[in-house]
């Protein structure tokens, strides 16, 4: 379980104060995938990186009961000085996984050969999206967090692995998804809301948070 209760957020931009959430309150059970339709540039990646726990309310609660994964694509948590294999092996000891697992589902879902070995320093960031992605689902969580849709590389090969796996994966997890289209939160979630002004809308099908989300548009 995931719980926001008079949750609030905001930014200083150097004019104005951008407020993100106003005393917004929700909670998301496992088994209960939720999409957030929201316009771009009005926090959702904000949101999402507080529900991981990434960034921290500046009032309310926020309760989590469940495991719930970094956000899809994160880039935070690995070391770039330290190797693909030893950024697997830590993050697996983190989690109290096994770290032979770890490392060897990574080498082969990401398929970066002979720079698993090197530092992440010297990745593409395709090479960086592609190591991280598969770390993340190397990894067990009740929730996933995901941001404006399934990360993409160049790579078609490993879009269609990691594609697999993840639309296998949940079938039995929960997704927390955040969008600015709702044809991205289609596939992953039946209730939906809608974030306008700080205040997060409610409903219970995607179908009635888009007809709000239309005409406020």
């Amino acid at each position: 379980m995931l719980e926001f209760s008079d949750v609030s957020k905001s930014f200083w931009t150097g004019t104005q104060r951008k407020v993100i959430l106003d005393r917004a309150s929700f909670r998301v059970e496992q088994g209960q995938s939720l999409g957030i339709l929201a316009p771009n540039g009005t926090g959702k990646t904000t949101i999402i990186n507080m529900m991981a726990g990434l960034e921290k309310p500046d009032e309310g609660t926020i309760t989590r009961t469940s495991r719930i994964s970094f956000p899809l694509g994160f880039m935070g948590g690995v070391v770039s000085r330290h190797t693909a294999r030893e950024n697997a092996r830590y993050i697996a000891r983190l989690y109290d996984l096994d770290p032979d697992y770890v490392e060897a589902f990574c080498r082969w879902l990401c398929g970066i050969e002979e720079y698993f070995d090197q530092p992440l320093g010297t990745y593409s960031q395709g090479m960086k999206s592609r190591f991280t992605f598969s770390l993340m689902l190397a990894l067990d969580f009740d929730i996933y967090l995901i941001d404006e849709g399934m990360p993409q590389t160049t790579d078609a090969l490993f879009n269609r692995r990691a594609g697999e796996i993840l639309r296998e994966r949940l079938e039995t997890t929960t997704v927390i998804i955040v969008s600015h289209q709702a044809r991205t939160l289609e596939r992953f979630a039946r209730s939906a809301a809608v974030l306008r002004d700080g205040k997060l809308h409610m409903f219970d099908t995607l179908e009635e948070a888009k007809e709000l989300y239309d005409y406020e548009a």
